[in-house]
């Protein structure tokens, strides 16, 4: 009986995709850190921006499913009994969560994560995943925070006054952060955190690199 000298297919090794980091970017309402997110992933292609769910208000040019997920008060505690939350706190008056399902959506495909939650967001979310890296931006001074929120115009003076006395205890937190970085120039601020990243995406080991509280390092 003839054998056959048919050469079986070589099969090709699974392609395995890096988890995405998740990278936690924190500093009291004023800092500036929506302005420097918004450069960094504009410099970041594999970065992507965690979409929160909330209970507050929409702000005039503010879109669901891109800005937050906007949910009422009723609906966010159901999500708080069913688990559905990597982290969630309140914060002023208003609810905050981070979903769990569209997060683990994102890093299984390799995507990174970029949080841009307020300090007690930042520490709920390191017990929920130690594994992140947590960077705090700093803003240039006390004088540059307080112009900025008295200058916003959208809250009440009572509103403004409990984000100042949140703030003197937020800048208190800084040291607990992996790295510090000052808000001065947000391309500057954006470059540096860029930076921070592209070290963490090539060592998974974290550990090797932070350094904690390192102000503006690297």
């Amino acid at each position: 009986m003839r054998k056959s000298t048919k050469r079986m297919p070589k099969t090709k090794p699974p392609v395995v995709t890096r988890p995405g980091l998740l990278v936690v970017l924190s500093s009291p309402s004023g800092a500036g850190k929506t302005t420097v997110a918004g450069a960094l992933l504009k410099r970041e292609p594999n970065l992507v921006r965690s979409v929160s769910c909330t209970t507050r208000p929409k702000r005039k040019g503010e879109k669901d499913g891109k800005d937050y997920f906007f949910v009422t008060p009723a609906q966010f505690r159901s999500m708080i009994r069913l688990g559905e939350f990597l982290e969630w706190a309140k914060v002023y008056r208003n609810y905050y969560g981070t979903p769990k399902a569209w997060i683990e959506a994102q890093t299984s495909r390799g995507r990174d994560v970029l949080f841009v939650i307020d300090i007690q967001g930042g520490q709920a979310l390191r017990k929920a995943r130690p594994d992140a890296v947590r960077i705090f931006l700093e803003p240039p001074s006390w004088r540059v925070l307080v112009k900025r929120l008295t200058g916003r115009g959208t809250e009440d003076p009572e509103a403004v006054r409990i984000r100042l006395k949140t703030a003197v205890r937020e800048l208190a937190e800084a040291p607990r952060y992996d790295f510090r970085v000052v808000a001065d120039r947000p391309a500057w601020a954006a470059a540096r955190i860029g930076k921070i990243i592209r070290r963490a995406r090539q060592s998974r080991k974290i550990g090797l690199f932070h350094g904690k509280g390192r102000r503006g390092m690297v």
